[in-house]
């Protein structure tokens, strides 16, 4: 219990540190260039306890629950042989991850409303809905498929470097022709996947099964899971512009 709360003060006072740049740099502005009191200060303070509450919590869960669970599980499936259920796992963690993510789901919702307002889908709420849902789960599937792609690459030792240069040369070519209401979706949609619930199990993932595999490095093998979860997005969400 007393390990546990020696813990949670490390990364209370970690998560405070990582905040002071924030709030030098919004006092600078405020005070220095633009000469101005900050507004409501007790709505602002009490928003910054939260943050860095939440933030503590956050990084104290990853530590203690996330970051082990994706390393165990993926121990155990390597332990059990089954390449079909790893890539299983893989697809499933990758598209359960996404779908839940709350940038993703942002960046969808702004998307579907951005779209109505250019007369791209209709106006109707029903129409919003299914653009903002097809949108995810488009890129659900991809960081899904991105993942399994990812598991292959380090079950079968490939280079990483083909894939990252292939997948960015396609990215290339279908800017040139995807429509250009979709491009700047489709590129921030690469970054949106790569958030607060998708980083930490996918990173796990893929330490834990290099890990478990003999004659790979978990450092060169390990990571880079995470380059695929970013570059396939890009490629589903420019596609499923096209179709529409």
């Amino acid at each position: 219990m007393q390990s546990g709360l020696i813990a949670l003060a490390k990364s209370l006072i970690s998560s405070l540190r990582d905040l002071t740049p924030i709030i030098l740099v919004i006092l600078f502005f405020q005070f220095l260039v633009l000469q101005q009191p900050l507004p409501d200060v007790a709505s602002l303070i009490v928003g910054l306890l939260f943050v860095a509450a939440g933030l503590t919590f956050f990084i104290y869960g990853l530590e203690m629950g996330l970051f082990p669970i994706g390393e165990s599980l993926a121990h155990a499936l390597a332990r059990k042989g089954s390449l079909t259920w790893l890539l299983v796992f893989a697809f499933a963690l990758g598209f359960g991850t996404t779908i839940a993510e709350p940038a993703l789901i942002a960046v969808a919702n702004e998307a579907a409303k951005i779209a109505a307002a250019a007369d791209v889908i209709a106006t109707t709420d029903e129409a919003i809905r299914g653009y903002a849902s097809g949108l995810r789960f488009t890129v659900a599937f991809s960081v899904g498929l991105a993942i399994v792609i990812g598991v292959l690459r380090i079950v079968m030792g490939w280079p990483i470097h083909w894939f990252i240069i292939g997948g960015y040369i396609l990215v290339v070519i279908m800017t040139m022709f995807a429509p250009r209401e979709i491009i700047g979706i489709a590129y921030d949609s690469g970054g949106v996947t790569t958030s607060t619930i998708t980083v930490p199990l996918v990173t796990a993932l893929g330490v834990g099964l290099a890990s478990s595999i003999k004659g790979r490095n978990p450092m060169i093998d390990g990571f880079g899971l995470i380059a695929f979860a970013s570059l396939t997005p890009m490629i589903f969400v420019m596609a499923y512009g096209m179709i529409l």
